[in-house]
């Protein structure tokens, strides 16, 4: 049986990725830095610039889900040399792009879907908006001092959880229904920080208030824990979007991957009450 890869398989979306794929009986191939187990999937080592790694990663393999994981921003130096290997091997792309990169064919993101698009081996292009699951990972220490200070200002995002991200791209891996197409990911509803802190309050049963900051705040917050200045600065300017209200997009393509519609904020945080009372 052929093999799907999956990078970042330890990563916010890749774990669910291996598990749905595991559970529809597909051999699967984890891919990580660290090469750490994940379920019954092969393990295999992987590092971004390291093309010494990518021959162990794609052998035996016929289709690959890939991202670029968490504390990267080398968007095309990173993923392009990727997706020539896989177009070399005829290896399937699902891709994990953003929401919002087809405004602008000049944006890194826009211009790896374009070079997969072109490739001439098969693709599916996932763009998911901002993941609710950052409120337990990335946003997680604002929540234990009972306050997420952001430099959303008003603007509303139609969270989508990780999980529903993750059905998709199983659909998209195990399926070519969808090839040649791109699916704009998010959740059901656009809520702003102040709404979804507000949800997150009554899940958890203790107030959370949202603080609307500036860039500059965020960045000097961020640095000050420790987090690389340029990754601060990445993370700064991917609010923009937010701030301009292009992330408050409602799409029923989860739906259309999956054939259910997309979990909702406040089911987001129900599942994950005990990991944001933590």
């Amino acid at each position: 049986m052929a093999k799907v890869l999956v990078i970042g398989a330890t990563g916010t979306v890749g774990k669910h990725v291996v598990e749905g794929l595991l559970a529809k009986g597909e051999a699967v191939k984890a891919a990580s830095r660290t090469g750490k187990p994940v379920g019954d999937a092969e393990r295999v080592v992987f590092e971004y610039g390291k093309p010494e790694t990518f021959e162990a990663a794609f052998e035996g393999v016929d289709r690959a889900y890939v991202l670029l994981a968490s504390g990267h921003v080398d968007a095309k130096g990173l993923l392009l040399p990727l997706i020539a290997a896989a177009a070399a091997r005829k290896v399937k792309v699902v891709l994990q792009s953003v929401l919002g990169v087809d405004a602008d064919d000049a944006i890194p993101y826009r211009q790896v879907e374009i070079a997969l698009e072109t490739s001439g081996t098969p693709y599916v292009i996932l763009r998911p908006n901002w993941f609710a699951d950052n409120f337990h990972t990335f946003w997680k220490p604002g929540i234990d001092h009972g306050q997420i200070a952001l430099p959303a200002a008003d603007g509303k995002s139609s969270f989508i959880d990780a999980r529903d991200i993750a059905a998709g791209a199983v659909a998209a891996l195990t399926s070519s229904d969808f090839d040649g197409r791109a699916f704009n990911l998010t959740g059901p509803e656009a809520l702003s920080y102040a709404e979804a802190a507000l949800i997150l309050s009554e899940v958890i049963g203790r107030p959370i208030a949202y603080n609307a900051i500036d860039d500059a705040t965020f960045i000097g917050i961020l640095t000050g824990a420790g987090v690389p200045a340029d990754y601060a600065a990445f993370l700064a300017s991917i609010f923009h979007p937010v701030r301009a209200g292009w992330t408050a997009a409602v799409t029923g393509d989860v739906e259309t991957l999956t054939g259910r519609p997309p979990r909702s904020l406040r089911t987001y945080a129900t599942d994950n009450a005990s990991l944001l009372k933590a």
